[in-house]
């Protein structure tokens, strides 16, 4: 399939699937005229790509333990590297969460202060 079709499918912009080809996320053969051919196993690869990228994980990262992810399926292999990341990611969701909480029980506080100040 072309690009275009690809991104239609996808839902991915042409634009963000060439960046992911730059970046070494995607390897699509090219055609007699240059044009690029992406598989199924490609629209699958975009999927886990933006799946990946959702949950928060840069480009760098899901370059690192794409590789773990499973020929034309959405789960993903139990690697070690896999396991140790997504372990860190929500190491990092965790204390993005400790953050938010503290930062929504001090602006709690002080519109309670405010509040009270204007009985």
């Amino acid at each position: 399939m072309k690009i275009g079709e690809l991104s239609q499918r996808t839902g991915v912009s042409v634009r963000m699937l060439r960046y992911y080809e730059a970046q070494g996320l995607l390897a699509p053969a090219r055609s007699e005229t240059g044009y690029r051919d992406f598989t199924p196993d490609d629209a699958d690869t975009v999927e886990r790509i933006r799946l990946l990228g959702a949950a928060g994980m840069t480009l760098a990262i899901i370059r690192r333990i794409l590789p773990c992810s499973l020929n034309q399926r959405h789960a993903f292999e139990p690697c070690d590297e896999l396991k140790a990341e997504l372990r860190r990611q929500i190491g990092s969701i965790d204390d993005q969460n400790r953050k938010l909480a503290e930062s929504r029980e001090l602006l709690t506080d002080l519109l309670s202060e405010f509040e009270a100040s204007t009985l």
